[in-house]
Parts: structure tokens; C-alpha cells; sequence
């Protein structure tokens, strides 16, 4: 591992639960933008639970000058701080409560100048394990959830103050801008790294993390609590699953008064960014995009059957299961289809065995072929229709690749991929449809968009042009590049003070 303190970078990308220790969509951007950027030095800034395996998924670019591991649920032990233990949770209840519930960045910056003067010292002995850490607990407790169950409340609280004071605890890395890739617990070390270096920070989602924990939490049974009690009439004022919640969308809050510019993938992002209190005169959108030429390049094969493909893992959120359904009712019109899964099969284990059972329940087994961890460029050029059936998406890359050689795709309406097929705005949407859009878990509406694709050759090749030209004028990774690196540019001349000096 690179000394984390050997060189100050340009930019310390602030990462939660992805690269470079975790593969997946989010990683392989932050990957290929730093390989991108050679002309700038980046320091990688990690938020990791303990037990994670710490080998990089990715062989690391030679800009990448370091790397700090912030583990999330390991809070150093400490020593009780100069004076009174007492004293000091007076001081911080209040603006820490104020942190939780009303998402206030200035109570953040008050936070951070209490536990200041004592950081060196502090850790779980007097933050977690302290009768006045008790005390702080049972008051909380009593003037807000004495509805619930204690020992319930008392884990929540434990589980989220630990993440907190991990974020308000950890060294900060030094660097000339703080780029964070998600909110929640990232979001918190960029903003709390530019309230202290007074050096800017920004921030690009892929997806919305509020969203995914709104999500995670109301149907988790490690939050006791009724799931989505939030649309119950008859419920206490405040539940546990409320508690979560409501935390990680203060934490969201503080992030956008924090940085500027917001950046997402998509315009459909920014309605929930908006309803979560990001101001919208910071928005920008860049869109994810992809190595053009490279792909359109790519050699067409002429297919004996008709082909199509599913490009991803075989996982729940990719919905699989819709699209072997799907073939089963189009290899009634089409008996030779071949229909790919391609991507790794060994991310669920127990989902995959569960498609195999699928497929050989409906008699499907000389029709869908699981390829797991191959190239892509190695199957796209055999492939006439390209479908993504998940379930949640943000900017799915894959839609793209196909678009760039001239396949058209069907895909549910999940994140960005109406604007991907259908276009995002007037000059794109002019070029016309490069596929068909269709309903979540909907095998019948996912058959009949690739039969009319795959039954009518005029309709697919008017379709993968216009799919072609929408990627070529919108989503060529070298113009989206570009745009990181006039941010990055403007940015690292803005730098100049820091708000907390006087800490």
C-alpha cells in the first residue's frame, strides 16, 4: 500500500464501500477518471468497514500518490481529554443533536471546534463507553424514543455516533481539493476536510444515498422497527427506521451546503437532490461516459440466430430472473434465439443457482448462456438487441457501449435509461428512439420490445443509428473528461483559507 502521508495530491477522491477494494460501477469511473487525468495526482481517502479484504480490485494508476483507509465501525480507544468529560458532552449535545435532525453545517463547524483541542486524545473510552456518554444516551432517549424499546435505541444510537466520531476523529489527508463520490459518511469527511483546510470541496453522485438507505433501512431487519412506517397513520412520533433515516438525510444536507458544484449523472437525480435540500444553483450534470471510437470500432457479426444480451452481474437489483421469462416467451416466435447473460455469476451465489433453476424449469438451457467475467467487447459484436431488465440503475454503462456500435436496447425505466434510449432533452430526443423503454418486472413488455426489434430489420437498424449518434454526440468519455478537468482546474486556484483558522 502507498504511504498515505508520502505527497500532498491535487485531488483526494473521498470514497465509501467502493474503490479500490470493491469492484463495480462507481469504482471502474473513479478508476478510469484517474487514469484519465495523468496530469494530476490524486490521494485516495476510503471509508471502510472492518473485515473488508483491503487488495485493491484494480491495479493502481501511477498518479495515485496515496491512500488512507478511514475504517468506519473501529474507533480508536482514546484517553479521557484534559478537564471534564462532563463539560464536554454540554457543550456538544446540543449541536450534535442539531446535526442529526436538522442537517446544518454550521453545527457541524461547531462540532468539529469543540472536539478540536482534545482530538488527539478522544476515541471510544470517553465518545461511546463513558458515563457521560451514557448519560448523553438515556437523556436523548427519554426526550425522544422512550416509546421504544431501549436496548433497541441504544444500539442505533451506538452503530451511528461510532460512524460519526470515526468521520470526526480521522486524520485528513492533505490535498488541493476534496472530490467526494457519494453523501452519507463520505459526504461528511469532504465537508468536514473543507471546513478545516479551507480548501474546496465537490461532489458527484451516482446514484442518490439518501435513496439507497431510504431503501436498505425500511426493509432491514437489523433496524427494529415497522418497514416503511413512515406511510402508517397510526405510528409513534418517531420510530428507529425514522432515527436511521432521517441521519443520513441531515448528513446529505450538510454535504450539499459544503461543496460546490453538485454533480450527477442525470437530470432525474436532481428532483431527489433537491427534495434532500442540495441547493440548485451548485447543480451540474455530467453524465458517465464512454471511450467512443474503441467501441464503435468494434466489428458486427452477422448471426445465424437472433442474439441478445443482459450485461451485468447475475444478481437480484438485475432482475435476471425477468429476463430469462422474457426469452422463454419469444423463443416461441423466434426458436433459435440466443440469449447471453454476460457478466460475473459468482457475485450471489444462491440468485444464480436460482436462474439455473429457472432456466431449467422453462426448458431454456440451449437458449440462455451464462458467459460470467468475460470482455464485453469480445460478445457485443454478436449481439442485435441489448436488454437491461434491474430493477435500480443509475447511468448504466452498458446502454452506451451498444449504443456505440449500432445495437439498440430495451431497459426498464430505472435511473437514466429513458434519457439514454429515448434522449434527454429536444436535440436529443430528434434523432429518435434507439429502443424501447418498458415497466420493472414486466417479462411479457420486455418480450414484445425485443421481438418487434428482432422481427422487424428496418425498425433495429433506425433504431441503433439513432442510438449510435445520441452516444456519439453526448457520451464520449473524452468531452465528459474534459469538463472534470476545468472543474479540478478551477477548483485548485479557489483554495485559500480555512474556515475553522482558528481552531
Amino acid at each position: 500500500m502507498r504511504n498515505p502521508k508520502s505527497t500532498q495530491a491535487d485531488i483526494c477522491l473521498v470514497l465509501e464501500g467502493t474503490y479500490p477494494y470493491v469492484s463495480g460501477g462507481v469504482s471502474q469511473w473513479a478508476h478510469e477518471l484517474i487514469s484519465d487525468l495523468s496530469d494530476h495526482t490524486f490521494h485516495l481517502w476510503t471509508v471502510v468497514t472492518p473485515g473488508i479484504d483491503m487488495a485493491p480490485q484494480y491495479p493502481l494508476p501511477n498518479n495515485v500518490v496515496g491512500i488512507t483507509p478511514m475504517a468506519l465501525m473501529d474507533l480508536r480507544p482514546g484517553n479521557r481529554p484534559l478537564g471534564s468529560a462532563a463539560a464536554l458532552f454540554g457543550r456538544l449535545k446540543t449541536p450534535l443533536l442539531r446535526l442529526q435532525t436538522e442537517g446544518c453545517l454550521d453545527d457541524l463547524k461547531e462540532v468539529i471546534e469543540i472536539l478540536a483541542p482534545h482530538r488527539d486524545n478522544l476515541g471510544r473510552r470517553v465518545l461511546l463507553d463513558s458515563r457521560e456518554a451514557w448519560d448523553f444516551t438515556v437523556e436523548l432517549y427519554q426526550s425522544r424514543f422512550s416509546g421504544l424499546s431501549f436496548l433497541d435505541f441504544f444500539w442505533s444510537w451506538r452503530s451511528l455516533y461510532e460512524g460519526l466520531f470515526s468521520v470526526l476523529l480521522a486524520d485528513i489527508p492533505k490535498a488541493g481539493c476534496y472530490h467526494a463520490v457519494s453523501t452519507g459518511y463520505a459526504g461528511l469527511l469532504a465537508s468536514r476536510a473543507a471546513l478545516e483546510t479551507g480548501q474546496p470541496a465537490l461532489l458527484t453522485e451516482h446514484g442518490i444515498y439518501t435513496n439507497e438507505r431510504r431503501i436498505e433501512i425500511s426493509i432491514s431487519d437489523w433496524v427494529h422497527g415497522p418497514s416503511f412506517s413512515r406511510l402508517s397513520i397510526d405510528k409513534p412520533s418517531t420510530d428507529l427506521k425514522d432515527f436511521w433515516i432521517t441521519t443520513f438525510e441531515n448528513y446529505s444536507r450538510v454535504c450539499y451546503q459544503a461543496v460546490d458544484p453538485i454533480i450527477t449523472l442525470y437530470q432525474g437525480n436532481q428532483r431527489f437532490q433537491k427534495v434532500d435540500g442540495a441547493p440548485p444553483e451548485k447543480f451540474r450534470i455530467i453524465p458517465n461516459g464512454i471511450d467512443y471510437p474503441a467501441f464503435a470500432g468494434i466489428v458486427r457479426e452477422k448471426n445465424a440466430a437472433p442474439t441478445i444480451a443482459l450485461i451485468g452481474r447475475v444478481v437480484p437489483i438485475k432482475d435476471v430472473k425477468t429476463y430469462i421469462r422474457a426469452a422463454a416467451l419469444l423463443v416461441k416466435s423466434h426458436p433459435d434465439l440466443l440469449a447471453y447473460v454476460i457478466g460475473p455469476k459468482n457475485a450471489d451465489p444462491g440468485y444464480f443457482q436460482e436462474c439455473l433453476e429457472l432456466v431449467a424449469h422453462l426448458g431454456l438451457e440451449k437458449t440462455i448462456l451464462f458467459t460470467g467475467r468475460v470482455d464485453t467487447k469480445d460478445y457485443l459484436g454478436r449481439v442485435d438487441v441489448n436488454v437491461l431488465t434491474s430493477v435500480s440503475e443509475a447511468q448504466p454503462l452498458v446502454i452506451l457501449e451498444a449504443a456505440a456500435l449500432g445495437i439498440p436496447s430495451v431497459a426498464t425505466d430505472v435511473g437514466s435509461c429513458s434519457e439514454l434510449v429515448l434522449g434527454h432533452s429536444a436535440a436529443s430526443s430528434a434523432l429518435g428512439p434507439g429502443g424501447a423503454i418498458t415497466p420493472l418486472s414486466n417479462p411479457q413488455a420486455t418480450a414484445q420490445a425485443i421481438d418487434r426489434l428482432l422481427s422487424d430489420g428496418e425498425w433495429r437498424e433506425l433504431a441503433g443509428r439513432a442510438a449510435q449518434e445520441r452516444v456519439r454526440r453526448y457520451y464520449n468519455k473524452a468531452d465528459l473528461v474534459a469538463q472534470y478537468r476545468d472543474i479540478y482546474g478551477d477548483a485548485l486556484k479557489s483554495g485559500q483559507y480555512s474556515l475553522m483558522a482558528e481552531v
